[in-house]
This record gives C-alpha cells, structure tokens and sequence, in this order.
C-alpha cells in the first residue's frame, strides 16, 4: 500500500547509476511502485556513497521520478521491513581485485576477477559478508527477495541457497550480453532473439539461438566462425578460431576464451600487467573518472562513460527481475538458480545459469536434461570445484581450499595451488575471518 522499500548493498558502487537509471524507467511507466531506495556502503565507501547518492537524487529529480533516497552506513536500518535487497559490493575495493589479479600472474597462472586463483580470492573474501548480511535479513526483512550482483555471482548465490533461509536470485549481464550480440549479428532487435542458455555464472553456453522463434544456431555459429567474434569490455576480443566453435556446436560466453583459448589468455594477462597494469588497475582510472563526472552538480542522467566501466545492461537485468517478481510476470529471464534437477549432470543442491520462468513466487528453471559430452567435464570441473569453494568460504577448512584450487582447471597443479592459497590467506588476512 505504502510503496516498496529496496535496499542496495554497495550502494556507493559505480554502477549505481545504471540501477537508479532502471528504476526511474520503471517508477514512471507505474509498473515499480518504489517509494523508498537506501543505497548503503561502509565506512570507507562513504565519499563514494555521497558522490554517487547525490547524482542518484538528482536524477530522481530531473525525471520527475517520487522516490526518496537514502544515503546511509547502516545496514540494519536499510534492511528493515525492505521487500527487496540488491548486493553490488566488493570486500576490499578495488585494491583487493588488483592482488586478485597480480597473485596468480606470480605463478604463471591465469589472475581474473571472478574465475580461477583471482575467483576463488573474490569467494573467500565475500561469503563472510554475504553470510552476515543474509543473518541481519533473517531478523529485519525474512521476506525480503536477495538479488545477487555480487561477483563471483554463482558461488555466492550458491552459498546463500545452502547456508541461509533468504529467498534469492543470482544475475549477471553475460547472458544478456549474449542476446545483444546475437541481435547484432542477425541485425534485429534484442527482444526477436531467444537463446537457449545451460550452465554456470561465466560458465554459460548457449546451446540454441532463435530469431522470432526460428532456430538460427547454424547461422550464428557461422558468423562467430568466420572470425565476427564478441567479447564484453573486460575481456580480449580474441579470435575463437573455427574448429573450436565447429567442435562445441554451441554459443561459448565471453568467459570461455580463459579456458578454450587459455595459453593465449595467460600471456595477454602478463603483457597486460606489465604495461598498461591489469583490467583492475584500468578500472581504478576508469573509476576516479566517473566519481569526478558524477561530483559535477549539473550532471543529472547517468553518463555515456559509464559504458566503459563493463557492467552493460546489468540495470537492465535487475530490474527486470525485479519487475517480474512484484508484478507476477510468468517471463523467461537468464537467471542463476537452485539447480533441482534442471542439469542433469549436475548435483540437485548447486547454483546454475539458466533460462527460468519469473514469477511472484520466484524462479522456476526450464528442463535442460543432460549436457553435450563436449561441454559436460569443463561444466563437471568447475561446479566441483565452485562447491569446495563454498564449503571452504564458510568453513575456512585450507585443505578444503586447497582441493578447490588443484581442481580448477585454470590452475591445477598442486605446487602452485599451495602456493597460489598461501599467498592469498597472507594477503587478504584482515578479510579472511574464517581462516583464524
């Protein structure tokens, strides 16, 4: 009756243009009737926050948009009697991405922010936190809805799902990316392409592309063969090569090229940081750009420069879900989920990627059966290790760390997972309180 109440975690994020960006859309088309938005950070995000909360009131303003913005370092203020929580944050800045990234490059290995040594840094980091804010919502908001930005986005959901009594969803842009660059290829809008999608957060395959509900997975695969290969903003525009493609017979994410084009991805991660630093350290410039834009107290809309921070269509997404969960759409979204059975190769209790039927009762993942062989022991791999993340993000159990790490397949090899996990528990200590 009163309107919704949303709280964003993170709110001092970056990208919290884009989100405001999404509700105002929705606030005025009368489909969100979203009265009161807190945008919530800690204490070292607090410039930050202000930064960014201005710009979002201001935008509120200019749009002509009723909701009330709050800027505020208490969560549990926030939280309370909230229908929905958003998560966008990252424990330790953009500092800890840097070490995330630089740590594995030490070994020769693969430094990425959300898979791998990098990836497994990110969990261990973020699942206390994520654990802590899921307690507080169990007493302030138990009905409240968790939708979970926050990278790495699977192993998080993951974690929610198994350890907490919170309703949540996992997003992220890639899928939705996907659909964009699927109707760039077929020179259509993005709402005339369906795709197909099975297997985990940056992990995700596109196994059938339609255009207006004609099967074009032939088509496309053959544009992406002839070398009119996509990527996203964070990741090389590296040429997949036919065979690949040929060979998988499916759509691979941008994320694919650190596993199937790995040699070539390790050696543009160490040229990268040897010269103009790592995705991290770009980002941090991109970063200190876009806080000086959002000071400015003309700026009122969220800026174009946005687009090179790589979050594309992430508003898009959230606020979508959202959308179809309040006003009890029955639409297909792209959305990280309790598997239940839907993969067949995989286990019922884990987190997966795939397209679900949105209603107000949550998501309902469509049938997938059993995965081609060609895509089933890298998707196998990764969901073994994704779970001894997990268990070892709430337990803080090293040998069960260990095991994640000798596993990834972006890793494994003992000597440098022991050597990879030491130097992450080292480095990360004051976020690391499992591991005492």
């Amino acid at each position: 009756m009163n309107g919704l109440k949303i709280a964003t975690i993170g709110g001092g994020s970056s990208y919290t243009p884009e989100i405001i960006e999404g509700f105002i859309k929705k606030k005025l088309e009368g489909t969100l009737p979203l009265k009161d938005l807190y945008l919530v950070d800690i204490e070292e995000g607090k410039e930050k926050l202000n930064i960014v909360g201005n710009l979002a009131k201001r935008m509120v303003e200019k749009a002509g948009a009723d909701i009330n913005i709050h800027l505020t370092l208490d969560r549990r203020e926030a939280l309370k009697d909230a229908d929905f929580v958003t998560t966008q944050f990252r424990v330790g800045l953009l500092e800890a991405r840097i070490r995330d990234e630089r740590i594995p490059l030490k070994y020769d290995l693969i430094g990425q922010e959300t898979t791998g040594a990098g990836g497994f840094a990110k969990a261990q980091r973020t699942i206390p936190v994520i654990l802590d804010i899921c307690k507080d919502m169990e007493e302030l908001c138990p009905n409240a809805w968790l939708i979970n930005f926050t990278n790495p986005s699977g192993i998080i959901t993951e974690t929610v799902l198994k350890h907490t009594k919170i309703k949540t969803i996992g997003l992220c842009n890639v899928p939705i990316g996907m659909i964009y660059m699927a109707a760039e290829m077929h020179n259509v809008s993005p709402e005339r392409i369906y795709i197909e999608f099975a297997g985990l957060n940056h992990l995700v395959w596109g196994r059938k592309i339609f255009k207006d509900g004609v099967d074009v997975t032939k088509e496309t695969l053959e544009v992406i063969k002839d070398g009119k290969f996509f990527t996203m903003k964070n990741i090389p525009n590296m040429e997949w090569g036919p065979e690949l493609i040929e060979a998988l017979g499916a759509m691979p994410c941008p994320y694919h090229r650190y596993y199937y084009l790995k040699d070539h991805m390790l050696k543009y991660c160490h040229e990268e940081a040897a010269g103009t630093g790592t995705r991290g350290e770009v980002v941090k410039k991109v970063e200190s750009e876009l806080f000086e834009l959002y000071k400015n107290p003309n700026l009122s809309i969220k800026p174009p420069q946005l687009e090179k921070r790589g979050g594309a269509h992430y508003s898009e997404a959230a606020v979508n879900l959202i959308d179809s969960i309040y006003n009890d759409r029955k639409n297909i979204q792209i959305v990280n989920i309790r598997n239940n059975g839907t993969i067949a190769d995989l286990p019922r209790d884990v987190a997966i990627e795939c397209n679900c039927v949105i209603d107000k009762n949550g998501a309902h993942p469509i049938n997938v059966g059993h995965m081609e062989t060609s895509i089933r022991g890298l998707l196998q791999a990764v969901k073994a290790y994704e779970e001894l993340t997990v268990e070892a993000g709430v337990t803080g159990d090293y040998n069960t760390a260990l095991k994640a790490l000798i596993i990834h397949p972006l890793v494994n090899d003992a000597i440098r997972a022991k050597k990879v996990l030491d130097d992450i528990i080292k480095e990360n200590k004051a976020y690391l309180p499992q591991y005492k």
